[in-house]
C-alpha cells in the first residue's frame, strides 16, 4: 500500500500540491485523473521520487520514501515498475534488449537466467516470439506492451503509469487497459495510473483520486463517479454529451 499524508509541493512562488491525503490499494488499479495543470502528474512524479515535497510524507508499505537510506533507496527503486507516457523504448535495441535493460542493471542473474524471464513476460503480454524486432517494426500498441513487460521484469511491488494509452486508438487503449489491471491483480501489485482517459476511469477505476487546482477534490470508484454531486467531477467527467445520457441513465437506475 503506498500512503500520502499532507503532500506539499511547489516551485518557486507557486504551489502545485496543497496538502493531499489519501491510500493506493494493492491489487487494484488507482488512478489520479483531473484537468490539465490540476498537478496529477506533479503528484505521480513526486510518487515515483522525481520531485521532493516540501511538506507530507509517502509512505510504502509504512516506508517513508524520505528517510530512506541509499542503500533502503536502492532496494525501493528495484520494487518500482514505471510505464511512461510515449513508451520510452531504446530505438537501437530490440525487444528483447529493452525489456532486459533492468535486469542488467539491478541484478547479477546470468544471461540465461534473464533471457528465461524476459520471455515470461513477454509471453505474458503476448508478444512471445518479438524478442528480435526493434521498436520501430512494431504498432504503438505493441510498444505499449513491451514498455509493460519491462516494466514488470522485476517484479515489482509498485507499478506507475503515465497516461498509458496516449496515443493509442480506442480499441487498443482497453486492450492495454485490460491488461495492467490483469497483471496488477494477477501479481497483487500496488498499480497508479495518471490517466484523462474517460474510458479508462469507467472500466478500470477501482479507486480514483481527482485532483483539482493541487488538491484531492474527490475519491471514489468508477461506480459511484456517476452518481456525485462534487461539480468539479460532474464537469470534468460529463463534458460530452454522451457522458451526459450515461450520467442521465445511471441516475435514473438508482433513484
Amino acid at each position: 500500500m503506498i500512503e500520502v499524508k499532507d503532500l506539499h509541493k511547489g516551485f518557486g512562488n507557486v504551489e502545485v500540491l496543497k496538502g493531499i491525503s489519501t491510500k493506493f490499494y494493492p491489487g487494484k488499479t488507482n488512478l489520479i485523473i483531473g484537468q490539465s495543470g490540476s498537478g496529477k502528474t506533479v503528484f505521480l512524479k513526486s510518487l515515483v521520487g522525481l520531485h521532493t515535497p516540501e511538506k507530507g510524507t509517502i509512505s510504502f508499505d509504512g516506508r517513508i520514501n524520505t528517510k530512506f537510506t541509499e542503500a533502503e533507496k536502492q532496494q525501493w527503486r528495484q520494487e518500482i515498475g514505471m510505464v511512461f507516457q510515449g513508451s520510452a523504448l531504446f530505438d537501437s535495441q530490440t525487444v528483447e534488449e529493452n525489456v532486459m535493460f533492468p535486469l542488467k542493471m539491478f541484478t547479477r542473474k546470468s544471461q540465461e537466467e534473464m533471457l528465461d524471464r524476459v520471455n515470461v513476460v513477454l509471453q505474458r503480454v503476448n508478444l512471445e516470439n518479438s524478442n528480435q524486432k526493434l521498436p520501430v517494426e512494431l504498432s504503438g500498441g505493441m510498444q505499449k506492451r513491451v514498455a509493460i513487460a519491462r516494466a514488470i521484469v522485476m517484479n515489482p511491488k509498485y507499478l506507475f503509469c503515465d497516461e498509458p494509452n496516449s496515443g493509442l486508438d480506442p480499441q487498443t487503449a482497453i486492450v492495454i487497459d485490460k491488461l495492467i489491471q490483469e497483471i496488477t491483480d494477477e501479481y497483487q501489485i500496488t498499480t497508479v495510473i495518471n490517466t484523462h482517459d474517460m474510458n479508462s476511469v469507467m472500466e478500470i477505476g477501482e479507486k480514483i483520486v481527482f485532483l483539482s487546482k493541487g488538491k484531492k477534490a474527490w475519491e471514489g470508484s468508477s461506480e459511484t463517479i456517476f452518481s456525485t454531486e462534487n461539480e468539479a467531477v460532474v464537469d470534468f467527467v460529463y463534458s460530452s454529451n454522451l457522458l451526459k445520457k450515461v450520467r442521465e441513465v445511471h441516475l435514473s437506475k438508482t433513484n
